[in-house]
């Protein structure tokens, strides 16, 4: 029998860049740093060829973006009780918000506008 409890919390699958995933269990008050620690202190073992030196250079991708620091998971709307997959990188910092797409504008000479008629 499923607890209240289990229905309010937020599944996650991580993969890694190698493919591989674990399963773990968060609360949606849990921030990408929380998961990040905790992930890093309970470190899988079949990920042992991927372990990282500090929880600080781990990083969560949801929907293509990366996740910064303080963003929990109940303000990314996931829905508890369900399994939700996120990509888990180690690098050491994020890019700025909109950088790539700055620097994509700045590269080039075409027009990004339309016409409507």
């Amino acid at each position: 029998m499923t607890s209240q409890r289990d229905l309010d919390m937020v599944h996650l699958r991580l993969i890694l860049v190698s493919g591989k995933t674990q399963d773990f269990t968060f609360s949606p008050n849990d921030s990408a740093t929380d998961i990040a620690k905790h992930v890093f202190e309970n470190w899988p073992a079949g990920w042992e060829e991927e372990r990282v030196s500090s929880p600080s250079i781990l990083r969560l991708i949801f929907q293509g973006r990366f996740l910064h620091g303080n963003v929990t998971l109940g303000a990314l709307k996931l829905p508890p009780g369900r399994t939700t997959v996120m990509h888990l990188v180690a690098r050491e910092t994020l890019p700025e918000p909109n950088s790539h797409g700055q620097r994509n504008r700045e590269k080039t000479t075409e027009s990004n506008c339309c016409l409507l008629f």
